[in-house]
């Protein structure tokens, strides 16, 4: 299937060391936010010389940097905005993604030459919205959550060949039409449109009944509540064929609050599930039960098609609880391989000696290897690693490595 165009696999990162992960795990672009006017205010994000240096590594590897400047802004926001894009101008993105017409239009005027993609945010439904977007000078939209394959299959067919689709294709869903949520708004003030969402949808909620002020009746699916707004998180890594069928440019995954090892662990997936397609169907149906398994030790809560394939109804809910699938846990990146072997780590959760942990190499093979020594920067023996963001060599034997090499940038995870 050489003839068939390859799609961009489009990750998220919050900070500078999750974006180098990105890049190192097969990344075509990664999307960031800055520190004003991004839909992931809690995120760490990016400040102008992290974001410099981002975008500088990004493109010594090939991959492109795309902004997020996003949110619904008030006139109160604008003189502020014209500033942010006058810094971007000088930082040179690959792109901006925006939905507001205000932040479009002023984006336009400040930095023309970077090109503008439309976010789902902005309610991309129709063939009529993508052209009314081209003409204005958007070279990308991003399809709201809500189509379903066969619309954006025929929407292809409708509009400019030189305007990209862009769609989601795994992380967590929001019960919002497009995301678009007044939910945290009313209830904590902090509205979701300014990318300050408190995630009530994922609350426990009790009925009041009107004649009855003060007596709640909790609708109860278990002994720990009920989660009617809570919805199971998309993954389509069993339908990349459908979704290049139907003309898709950009497969993005969702999670710019998510840690370095969500990041590896997807990219690194649907890098190889989107290459096995498109060089040879075969080994991408032999290898189903390996992306499934692997997507399967990241965070997660629960999977969902989504709207892909019509209105999904009860089925992308979660009705019992709202907690994550943990299966794996994040112990590190390898930052330096010292002249001993040693491997020099900021630890990001306890693991002691005698544990098995497991090396994740970007092009896919897993290295299995027992710890035999932890010590501290001055050398200080150690049986454990129980304290966040301590600087630790650990000394390692694999069990089995095939000649791989363990190496800086690798991902550490051990199994939960």
């Amino acid at each position: 299937m050489s003839n068939v165009k390859k799609p961009e696999l489009l990750v998220p990162a919050g900070s500078l060391e999750v974006l180098k992960t990105a890049v190192r795990y097969g990344a075509d672009a990664v999307y960031i936010g800055g520190e004003a006017f991004s839909l992931r205010a809690k995120a760490k994000n990016f400040s102008t010389e992290e974001m410099a240096e981002g975008i500088r590594f990004a493109h010594e590897n090939g991959v492109r940097i795309h902004v997020t400047a996003n949110i619904y802004a008030h006139d109160r926001d604008m003189d502020e905005a014209a500033r942010y894009f006058e810094e971007l101008k000088g930082l040179h993105p690959d792109a901006i993604l925006v939905a507001d017409p205000g932040m479009f239009t002023l984006e336009r005027e400040i930095c023309p030459e970077i090109p503008v993609h439309i976010s789902t945010q902005a309610n991309n439904t129709n063939y009529k919205t993508f052209e009314f977007w081209h003409k204005l000078g958007a070279e990308r939209v991003v399809c709201a959550r809500e189509m379903t394959l066969e619309e954006i299959k025929a929407l292809r067919d409708k509009i400019p060949e030189d305007m990209d689709i862009e769609c989601f294709i795994h992380g967590a869903m929001c019960i919002s039409y497009s995301g678009r949520c007044l939910l945290s708004a009313y209830m904590t003030g902090r509205s979701a449109n300014l990318g300050e969402c408190t995630h009530p949808c994922r609350w426990k909620y009790a009925l009041v009944e009107e004649q009855r002020p003060g007596e709640y009746m909790p609708v109860d699916e278990n002994d720990r509540g009920t989660f009617i707004f809570n919805s199971k998180d998309l993954c389509m890594i069993e339908h990349i064929p459908e979704m290049i069928g139907a003309g898709i440019n950009s497969f993005k995954i969702e999670g710019r609050m998510k840690t370095a090892l969500y990041v590896a662990t997807v990219a690194r997936t649907y890098r190889k599930a989107i290459d096995d397609w498109t060089d040879d169907p075969q080994i991408y149906r032999e290898n189903l039960e390996w992306y499934k398994s692997e997507i399967a030790k990241c965070t997660y809560r629960n999977y969902t098609t989504g709207f892909y394939f019509g209105s999904p109804g009860e089925e992308s809910q979660i009705y019992d609880n709202s907690t994550y699938v943990v299966e794996y846990v994040f112990l590190g990146i390898i930052e330096e391989v010292t002249d001993d072997g040693r491997i020099r780590l900021t630890q990001k959760n306890k693991f002691c000696v005698g544990d098995t942990i497991e090396i994740m190499k970007p092009g896919g093979d897993n290295i299995f290897a027992k710890v035999e020594r932890i010590e501290s920067e001055d050398g200080i023996s150690q049986m454990s690693a129980p304290h966040a963001c301590q600087v630790i060599f650990v000394t390692i034997n694999c069990i089995e490595s095939g000649g791989t090499k363990v190496q800086a940038g690798d991902v550490l995870r051990m199994k939960a």
